[in-house]
């Protein structure tokens, strides 16, 4: 589990609720189809489940960032009671 989380209050983080764990990207596994909305500025692609469309993931798509980010919610075993969420300002 991650030690904490971000609490993004962009639009697109605030709508879908995500909270976001940041993993190196060779440390993750995602198992099963994505598709990816390619965010306005284009450095990030957000991806999320075609059946259900849930947000899993997103990644940077032209530098490396050193990170990707992972809805927290989705993960196994993920209790939001019991871990630090810190509140990001990205609000535009």
């Amino acid at each position: 589990m991650p030690v904490w989380v971000a609490d993004c209050n962009c639009s697109l983080c605030r709508r879908t609720a995500w909270r976001t764990a940041y993993y190196p990207p060779e440390t993750v596994r995602i198992t099963g189809e994505t598709k990816a909305y390619i965010w306005g500025d284009r450095m990030i692609g957000i991806h999320h489940c075609p059946t259900c469309g849930c947000g899993t993931h997103w990644e940077t798509l032209d530098e490396d960032f050193g990170k990707m980010g992972v809805n927290a919610r989705l993960l196994d075993g993920f209790d939001e009671a019991a871990i630090e969420v810190r509140e990001f300002d990205n609000r535009g």
